[in-house]
This record gives C-alpha cells, sequence and structure tokens, in this order.
C-alpha cells in the first residue's frame, strides 16, 4: 500500500480518566505510522458514559488541540469512536436465509443480506444495536464454516453475536463528538478494538480472553477457535480501586492515584512489610505514614474482584483454562500494576501476558505511544483500515501527503550516544578504580537510595 494513496484515519478514545485521540496511517508494510497524537484529562464521564456533554467537549477538543499540536499539518474531520459502559449488552441470535439459485456459488451480497436482517433483532425498548457479528456459518447440513463465500446450497445462516447500548448513551456520545466540530464515522465496542490491537491470530486460534481495564469499566471479549465468544463489561475499573485507596487509607483522590501509580501492587504477598509511604500533612497537621502492604491489599481485594467476573464469564460460555491456551491478555492503563500478571493466574488459573499495540506499529515510534492505555485507539484505526481495505464505507480520495513527525518519532542516534558513553564510562572506571568522579557519586547514591528503601520508608 502506497501511504500517500491510503486515507488517514483518527481514532477516539472517550474514557473516564482520559481522552486519546490518536491519527494514523498504514505503510508500504502494511504497519500503523502515527502522524498525530492528543490526549486531555477526562470529566464529564463517568464508568465509560458520557454524563455531562458541555465538559466531555472541551476535553475532547483539548485532546484534539494536542494532536494537532504533535503535528500541525494534520486536517481532522472524521473519527472511529470507542464505546463501553455499564449500558452495553450482548445478545446471542441465530439466522437464515433460503436462496433463489442454489446452483450458484453464495456470493458477499448475500452475506451482507443475511447480516442485515439481524438488525432487525427484537430487543428491548430504549436500546440500540451498536455491532452485529457473524460467528459460524451453516449451508444445508455443512456447520462451522468460517466464510461461505464460494459455497453451494440452499440455505445459509450463522449464529451472531449482537452487541446493544443504551440510546441515551450512544446519542450523548455523538453529540459530544458532533459538538466538537467532528463526525462519527463509526462506534466500536471497545473491548473489540483493544483485542485487534493486542491479538494475533495465533491468539484467536489458540483461544484467548483479552481484558481492558480502564479507568471506569473492564472491558472483556473472548477469542476461541478465530470466533468472538463473548463480550462483557465489568463495572469496576482504575477509578474504583482509587476510591477505595481514598477511602481505606484517608488520604485525597490525588494522593491516592500518585500512590497507585507509584508504589501499588496488585499482590500483597509480594509488597515489603517493612515499607512506608509518607504523605504531607494537610494545614499543619502531622504527616501521615501509609504502609505499602496496606496499599496492596486494598489494590488486591479489588483486583480480584474484577476477575472473579472474568472467571464468571468464562465459565457461563464454557470455557476454562484447559480450552484457552491463549491465557488472558491483559491491556488498558490498569494493567500497569506491578504483579498484576501474578494475581491473573492465581484467580483465573490461565496464562496471563501484558497486551502491548506493538505489533502493529511501524518502527520508531516513542515508548510513550506503545503503552497498553492506547490499545483501543490503536485498534479503532485497524477497524477503519478494515473497513476501507473491505470498502464497508466511503473514504475521502483526497489523500494528503502528511510525515510522521519527529516528536512521534524515536531518537535511535541519541540513544546509541548514550548506550555508547555508558559503555565507555564503565570501561574507564575499571581503569581508574579509586577514582570519585561523576559516576561513582551517582551509584552510590542509587544504592543509598535502595538501602533506605529496604530498611525504613519510601519517600
Amino acid at each position: 500500500m502506497n501511504p500517500n494513496e491510503a486515507p488517514i484515519i483518527v481514532g477516539l478514545d472517550i474514557g473516564t480518566t482520559k481522552i486519546a485521540a490518536i491519527a494514523g496511517r498504514k505503510n508500504e508494510y502494511g504497519k500503523l505510522e502515527i502522524l498525530g497524537f492528543g490526549r486531555a484529562n477526562s470529566s464529564g464521564v463517568q464508568h465509560g458514559q458520557v454524563l455531562n456533554i458541555d465538559q466531555t467537549i472541551k476535553a475532547i477538543q483539548q485532546a484534539l488541540l494536542n494532536c494537532y499540536e504533535s503535528n500541525p499539518d494534520l486536517e481532522v474531520n472524521e473519527v472511529y469512536v470507542g464505546i463501553a459502559g455499564h449500558h452495553i449488552k450482548s445478545l446471542q441470535t441465530r439466522g437464515d436465509i433460503v436462496r433463489q439459485d442454489s446452483e450458484t456459488e453464495i456470493e458477499r451480497w448475500e452475506i451482507e443480506q443475511l447480516i442485515d436482517n439481524q438488525k432487525k433483532t427484537f430487543i428491548p425498548a430504549g436500546d440500540q444495536i451498536i455491532e452485529v457479528i457473524p460467528q459460524d456459518f451453516h449451508v444445508d447440513n455443512f456447520q462451522n464454516i468460517k466464510d461461505p463465500v464460494g459455497y453451494n446450497g440452499v440455505k445459509v445462516g450463522a449464529n451472531f453475536h449482537i452487541i446493544t447500548g443504551d440510546r441515551n448513551a450512544i446519542r450523548n456520545i455523538n453529540r459530544s463528538v458532533e459538538r466538537s466540530g467532528l463526525k462519527t464515522k463509526d462506534l466500536v465496542l471497545q473491548p473489540l478494538a483493544s483485542a485487534s490491537a493486542v491479538m494475533s491470530e495465533v491468539d484467536m486460534e489458540a483461544g484467548v480472553a483479552i481484558l481492558d481495564i480502564g479507568g471506569g469499566t473492564s472491558d472483556l471479549a473472548v477469542f476461541y477457535e478465530g470466533i468472538l465468544k463473548h463480550t462483557a463489561v465489568i463495572p469496576f475499573g482504575g477509578e474504583n480501586i482509587t476510591n477505595d485507596i481514598r477511602m481505606g487509607l484517608g488520604v485525597l483522590k490525588s494522593q491516592a492515584e500518585a500512590m497507585k501509580v507509584q508504589f501499588g501492587s496488585a499482590l500483597a504477598d509480594a509488597a515489603k512489610g517493612n515499607a512506608f509511604i509518607t504523605i504531607p500533612g494537610l494545614k499543619g497537621m502531622p504527616a501521615k505514614e501509609i504502609s505499602v502492604k496496606n496499599l496492596a491489599n486494598i489494590i488486591q481485594a479489588r483486583m480480584s474482584e474484577i476477575l472473579d467476573f472474568v472467571t464468571y464469564h468464562l465459565k457461563q460460555v464454557g470455557l476454562d483454562n484447559r480450552t484457552l491456551n491463549g491465557g488472558v491478555i491483559l491491556t488498558g492503563g490498569g494493567s500497569q500494576l506491578k504483579h498484576l500478571i501474578q494475581l491473573t493466574e492465581y484467580v483465573t488459573g490461565l496464562n496471563a501476558r501484558i497486551g502491548l499495540p506493538n505489533e502493529h506499529l511501524a518502527v520508531n515510534h516513542i515508548d510513550e505511544l506503545k503503552k497498553p492505555m492506547y490499545a483501543t485507539c490503536i485498534g479503532l484505526i485497524l477497524k477503519g483500515y478494515s473497513d476501507y481495505e473491505h470498502q464497508r464505507k466511503e473514504f475521502d480520495n483526497r489523500f494528503r501527503k502528511v510525515a510522521v513527525p519527529e516528536s512521534l518519532k524515536k531518537d535511535e542516534v541519541a540513544e546509541t550516544v548514550a548506550t555508547a558513553v555508558a559503555t565507555t564510562e564503565v570501561v574507564d572506571m575499571k581503569k581508574r578504580k579509586g577514582l570519585n568522579s561523576f559516576w561513582d557519586k551517582f551509584k552510590d547514591g542509587i544504592i543509598d537510595l535502595f538501602k533506605e528503601e529496604g530498611d525504613q520508608e519510601i519517600r
């Protein structure tokens, strides 16, 4: 694919704690080049649902402004938007169509018609269908067909996974986007977007559960034998952990968030029993000392609850550690908690790893873009390219030539020089034993820091 003949697609992740906008385009190797990146603190969104439209608009506009600042050549009009929240539900249906001419091969338009028919499925009043996902097809007596195009038969049908959401919640997202000066190209379920960014074909075939731990919710998508088997929204996320710390330890919300990020652990047994965090007192009050062990106990309790939900949903669809050979892939901002992999393996009985969107990104991008918290945005761009390549939606043919900005490129020269300098200094130190150089002082300072941490407190 010639990069100058491909569209620039923008993913917009409207989350509880952050709003991120990432613009990307595929290069000639099929990898995503990030052309713009902006994020802003989110306000107006709770548990993944837009409640205050005005505050959400301001946050979206700030994220867009930061995206434009990263690359002034960008022009953003349409966005793929992620959707999640407590209101998301799913159901299983089955549909069939009888063909007029059974002698001819099944064509793609017939499959599209079959899928469109499922959009007429009865759902509760006030809900709206977001996505209709075919799982496995059947043609006459032949079952478990992945793609029936080219088969012959009288009757073709499929099992479907239908995802629905509250009509008002969907309307609030669309209003926020439109009043920010943008057009919603498509709404995509966040766990599906995250899954496409961190999962490979091998993972889908082996069977895997994708757990996207966001600020307000944790989203689950389960794949087995190349098929989406189940989706669920778990009503707890990183914000719940922060609030638990705030209430349990009697600190401010900002202090609770800082402690969680810097010193938090999802496994209490791995936390040091003799380590403490000193919190400054308020308005002349004495400083407060927080046990790192107590902090870890609070985090582990809430994370175990989230993982218990994962186990429950896996049992609901008959999948466990004997069938999901790919284990659990953890992504989202909450996946960066220390020792979360160990806790996940202990609670679910499945292997676990952190899902990073590296596989789909072009080389030489800054490390910030490779963090799991941006998996949803990367997945939204991939969904856009899937629509473009399969001609599901119309795209502007006037593709602009926009280069990857230097601010989003990794400075490999600087890294090489830094590595060479460090190597040279190590050799010189061996030659000049006893010389109290800058590097000696730096090394001694680091050693003292770890001694203090182990003996008394973390300051």
